[in-house]
């Protein structure tokens, strides 16, 4: 059989969605049992959803296909048609996944803006609550996003994650927390996950990212709500079968996976400085917390080029406008990596600016 391994290691920064599972991960989901999860039978489905709801603090959790999924299935178990989420401008709920909300859960989104930290100011909240009146949807929950991915992945403090808790409880609002890299936040801040959560009716984190389980994600709260997410799982096709075979590499990304993170964080500080030393690009040093790096480039070129250009030497980015671009660091992406990064870029600075 020929090889279709490539001839050189690809150093892919485009997301950190593209990681692989460890090889633990691949041995525990070939050797796992299974069952009928849509019976709530299969028994590494089950330890998964444990592990997960005891890490996030809550009652009960339930494994979806994806991070989209879990949003929406929290959002149309809290909401019925017509009522109203308050959100981030530049939240992924809102920006990335398909308008979901509104055209399966009939949810009228209320954007306000997302500050440079990523957060959305209490105050800002407070005006978007809708009066009690028939011509207006009834404001019913807010999301929050940690980390905010579109605001440089910031993590969002507990000091402020408590103020909305407390907020919202003033105005009998919920709260869902998109937490796809709620670990990254956790490690980036030094506390426990509980502390970020605690105060989230709902909360769905990411196995598919830096975590590396190659699909999946977990959503957690109380024991009636994760019923009614049970429902709405399978309203949208989420319900499956022999799922352990994916729960497995879940497990293994929750006892192993977590305690890691910080190596993507020091990386892509790493790339952040390289990338500031070169005149051509602009990045802003103090924006960068976790494992996402937002950077332009100064100099009048295409962005395909520069991306064709580092794709011919086995690195990828993405490209997100004709100056802006992102690079992600994760698992599988070592010190040595952005060391040849950089230098890719180097040579792109003097070979096409």
């Amino acid at each position: 059989m020929n090889s279709i391994e490539p001839t050189y290691k690809i150093i892919d920064l485009r997301s950190d969605t593209v990681t692989l599972p460890t090889t633990e991960m691949r041995d525990l989901m070939y050797h796992t049992p299974l069952g009928d999860d849509v019976f709530k039978e299969d028994p590494t489905v089950n330890l998964l959803q444990e592990m997960a709801a005891q890490r996030m603090g809550k009652e009960d959790a339930i494994f979806v296909p994806s991070g989209t999924m879990a949003n929406l299935v929290s959002l149309i178990s809290h909401c019925s048609p017509g009522d109203e989420a308050i959100l981030g401008d530049k939240a992924h709920i809102f920006l990335n996944e398909a308008g979901g909300m509104s055209v399966v859960g009939g949810i009228h989104p209320h954007t306000i803006p997302n500050q440079p930290d990523g957060t959305i100011r209490v105050e800002d909240m407070k005006k978007a609550i809708r009066k009690t009146n028939d011509h207006y949807p009834r404001t019913r929950i807010i999301c929050l996003e940690n980390t905010q991915n579109s605001c440089n992945g910031a993590p969002l403090p507990v000091e402020y994650m408590d103020s909305v808790g407390e907020f919202a409880k003033a105005h009998d609002l919920l709260i869902h927390l998109d937490g796809a890299r709620i670990f990254n936040a956790s490690v980036a801040l030094n506390v426990d996950v509980k502390e970020l959560t605690r105060h989230a009716d709902s909360v769905a984190f990411c196995l598919s990212k830096g975590l590396a389980a190659p699909v999946g994600s977990v959503i957690c709260g109380s024991g009636q709500f994760i019923a009614q997410a049970r429902r709405k799982r399978k309203l949208v096709g989420g319900g499956m079968r022999q799922v352990g075979v994916l729960a497995a590499a879940g497990i293994v990304a929750l006892e192993k996976m977590v305690s890691r993170l910080q190596e993507d964080h020091d990386n892509a500080r790493k790339f952040a400085e390289g990338i500031a030393d070169m005149q051509e690009f602009s990045v802003d040093l103090n924006t960068i917390k976790t494992n996402i790096i937002y950077f332009s480039i100064k100099a009048k070129v295409n962005p395909e080029t520069f991306l064709f250009y580092l794709g011919k030497r086995g690195v990828k980015i993405l490209s997100l406008s004709s100056e802006t671009f992102r690079a992600v660091t994760h698992f599988g992406i070592t010190g040595n990596c952005i060391d040849t990064a950089l230098s890719v870029i180097r040579d792109f600075v003097r070979d096409c600016c």
